[in-house]
């Protein structure tokens, strides 16, 4: 049994077809084909059923597919901590983040990081939270940023801060100068929301629905800076995470905290459990509980 090979098996695994898996590996298709059966003969077990619509795993092959998993994560992370064992002179750290996060909460972390080890290259990604998870499912991510909860039991999480949803509202609206914000005094405001998909978006329609509140939303969108202009224009209402509040302008919309309970998300750190992060991921990891801390 080779290492190369269970490479194959969990590439045939995760794309469910020999071809996609062979140009991943970036091998020819025969041969990790020959590979594969060349090690189903030695285990004397069918690894796949080979269909029409693609390859699936027979339960041996599952079962060798959860052990490869793991081995493949330790050979991995051997490599990672060799390669930046040299007080991290070199390094690659590559960090999902949600859209709703990263604008305001990389700024913060990522100079002082480089400044710290300027010999480690950071990789961003933004996507949504079902894209970020199933990237670091298949190790194409070292972490992650998103928001809590995360249902996925394969995943590591670790709490960074919390903080509250304002009430984000048109600089001339008639609630900009009540003392007090109440959920009644939003029932005949319309709302602008992050899109489907955006765990945001979703939040807020969970902190409405627990306090028998139906709010009638105008339109969505994938990006919190369109919230802000629509809302801005008069268009409607939205809730914002304060960290994204911060930029205060003639230009910008009035925020406002609700009354308790006031709504608030939780970010968080996550990681996949099979694949602990390595010496570079750790430190930033470090950095940015250090930062997390400080705001």
């Amino acid at each position: 049994m080779e290492l190369h090979q269970l490479r194959y098996v969990v590439a045939v695994a995760r794309t469910g077809n020999f071809s996609r898996a062979a140009a991943q590996c970036h091998v020819s298709q025969p041969s990790l084909s020959q590979q594969i059966r060349k090690l189903e003969e030695e285990l004397g077990e069918r690894l796949f059923d080979r269909l029409k619509s693609g390859a699936r795993l027979t339960p041996p092959g599952e079962a060798l597919r959860e052990r490869a998993v793991r081995i493949l994560a330790e050979v991995d992370a051997a490599g990672r901590e060799a390669t930046e064992w040299r007080v991290l002179r070199r390094g690659l750290v590559t960090v999902g983040v949600l859209p709703t996060i990263a604008p305001y909460l990389l700024p913060r972390v990522l100079p002082g990081f480089s400044r710290a080890f300027p010999g480690v290259g950071i990789v961003v990604q933004e996507d949504v939270t079902t894209q970020l998870v199933g990237l670091l499912a298949a190790c194409a991510l070292d972490l992650a940023i998103a928001s809590l909860p995360i249902h996925d039991p394969r995943m590591q999480t670790e709490t960074l801060f919390t903080e509250e949803l304002l009430v984000a509202l048109p600089p001339r609206h008639r609630l900009v100068r009540k003392p007090a914000i109440h959920m009644a005094d939003l029932e005949s405001e319309r709302f602008i929301l992050m899109k489907e998909g955006h765990c945001l978006g979703d939040q807020v329609l969970d902190f409405c629905t627990r306090r028998d509140f139906h709010p009638n939303v105008l339109c969505r969108s994938a990006q919190i800076e369109t919230l802000r202009a629509l809302v801005q224009a008069g268009m409607g209402i939205s809730l914002i995470p304060a960290t994204a509040c911060q930029e205060r302008s003639a230009l910008q919309p009035r925020y406002r905290s609700l009354s308790p309970p006031t709504p608030r998300r939780t970010v968080a750190l996550l990681w996949l459990k099979e694949r602990p992060p390595g010496r570079a991921a750790r430190a930033f990891i470090e950095h940015l509980r250090t930062t997390a801390a400080a705001a």
